[in-house]
């Protein structure tokens, strides 16, 4: 797959395209994908045209967490048969372009395209003011044909990125998230060097440090994960928050704990599957309490691992 940013954009006019941030690729990014795809055919090139910074960022002035990451992003839907990534820079004055001029001068002129397929709802340009009905009025003088893909739907919830991070969020629920995902949810992050506190306990964690500052992180609390790196896979459990039993006013921090695994991790790249939550982040009232939790946490955490590779 290509990976095509700024004004490394490369127009190739056998492209059948399809835009929006995709952040998650989740099922409903998924089945556009495949119809994306499909059309393309033997002689189209399927081509994802995605934005960065997050246009909300722009336009609100505020963070949006990252369910993916670029890089994540490609890797996913290079999976999927995506052949070219074309990352746009987002910026004010593009989110002013009028929705004419959007198309025209960005997805045929800069990026090339043969055929576009859309999402039931999308809205592009000034005030969001292009929709379906325009794209199928520029089609005739530009070239190109436009295809339109229904609302995706799990289980009486349309499926979508806002969605995903408020389960993940507010709620925690890395379950219903993997549902709406097709996979679990994914943090990628190096090991860095923490307090070691963990070891005098006998629950010694990596201390994983997100690749991008803007990468979502679940809800406080402790959670049941899977970890890959390059030479390892093992079951674990993984804790969010501000270690509230040691610490007082600590930042927040994402540590892992590995089951049946002995390894000097530092400085390793670590992707850790958030499978389950199993509780909020609580204080004990000292380190008894918290061992016997942890206990209690790392049983809870294998059974949850265990049924989710059985589903």
């Amino acid at each position: 797959m290509t990976r095509e940013v700024g004004r490394e954009i490369e127009c190739d006019p056998r492209s059948v395209i399809t835009t929006g941030t995709f952040d998650g690729v989740h099922l409903g990014h998924q089945a556009i994908i495949h119809y994306l795809v499909e059309r393309a055919g033997d002689g189209g090139v399927p081509t994802v045209v995605t934005f960065d910074p997050h246009p909300r960022e722009v336009l609100l002035g505020q963070p949006i967490p990252l369910l993916t990451t670029l890089g994540e992003r490609a890797d996913a839907l290079e999976a999927l048969g995506v052949q070219r990534f074309v990352v746009v820079p987002f910026s004010r004055d593009l989110s002013l372009l009028e929705p004419e001029d959007y198309v025209r001068d960005v997805l045929v002129e800069t990026v090339g395209m043969r055929e576009i397929v859309i999402g039931y709802d999308h809205r592009f340009g000034r005030k969001a003011r292009g929709d379906r009905a325009m794209l199928e009025a520029l089609g005739p003088v530009l070239g190109f044909s436009v295809d339109v893909i229904p609302e995706q739907i799990e289980d009486d919830v349309t499926v979508s990125s806002t969605e995903v991070r408020r389960l993940l969020l507010e709620d925690g629920d890395a379950t219903r998230a993997a549902h709406l995902l097709g996979r679990p949810y994914r943090i990628t992050g190096t090991v860095v060097r923490g307090d070691q506190r963990g070891r005098t306990i006998g629950y010694p964690t990596a201390n994983v440090r997100p690749g991008d500052a803007r990468k979502l992180v679940p809800k406080r609390g402790v959670y049941a994960v899977r970890v890959r790196s390059a030479d390892l896979e093992a079951g674990g459990m993984m804790n969010v928050g501000h270690r509230p039993t040691f610490e007082t006013d600590g930042a927040t921090t994402v540590e892992v704990h590995l089951f049946d695994l002995e390894a000097d991790l530092y400085g390793r790249t670590l992707e850790v599957d958030v499978i389950a939550r199993l509780r909020d982040e609580q204080r004990f009232d000292g380190v008894d309490a918290l061992v016997a939790q942890l206990d209690d946490d790392a049983a809870a955490a294998r059974s949850a691992i265990e049924d989710a590779a059985s589903t």
